[in-house]
């Protein structure tokens, strides 16, 4: 599992790369969904990992393509990304899909009823709070 979490750091650090802001925001996301956890049940652990440190991939393309970045666009842009970002450490295909959903959706009412989802919305929620957005 910490593999897992070590791979998926790397492949966030490597694609932001001089922006800490995304990925120090990434890493409290994962930090908060970690203490979440603890106290949850019925969650994959590699989704949640997964879901937590790339949930803002969608930010750098849309930011590149329409000159800004807000949640409708983070949630078009980043399932793609994200699916190639873990494709490239041959992460489950069944948990690619996944974590894709999640992705595409942590910024608006939901069509799916994912644990890993609630999850990830709340410790999102939390890090937002803690930093003023």
């Amino acid at each position: 599992m910490n593999h897992c979490k070590g791979k998926i750091a790397k492949l966030l650090v490597d694609y932001f790369r001089n922006d800490f802001r995304r990925i120090t925001h990434a890493l409290e996301v994962l930090k908060y969904a970690e203490q979440i956890m603890e106290n949850t049940r019925g969650y994959d652990y590699d989704i949640v990992i997964a879901a937590a440190l790339l949930h803002d991939v969608g930010i750098k393309p849309s930011e590149e393509i329409l000159g800004y970045n807000n949640g409708k666009t983070q949630e078009k842009y980043g399932p793609p990304v994200a699916e190639e970002l873990l494709k490239s450490i041959d992460f489950p295909r069944e948990k690619i899909t996944k974590v894709s959903e999640i992705i595409g959706n942590h910024h608006s009412p939901s069509r799916y009823d994912y644990v890993e989802l609630k999850i990830l919305k709340e410790a999102d929620r939390i890090v937002n709070k803690l930093e003023g957005d």
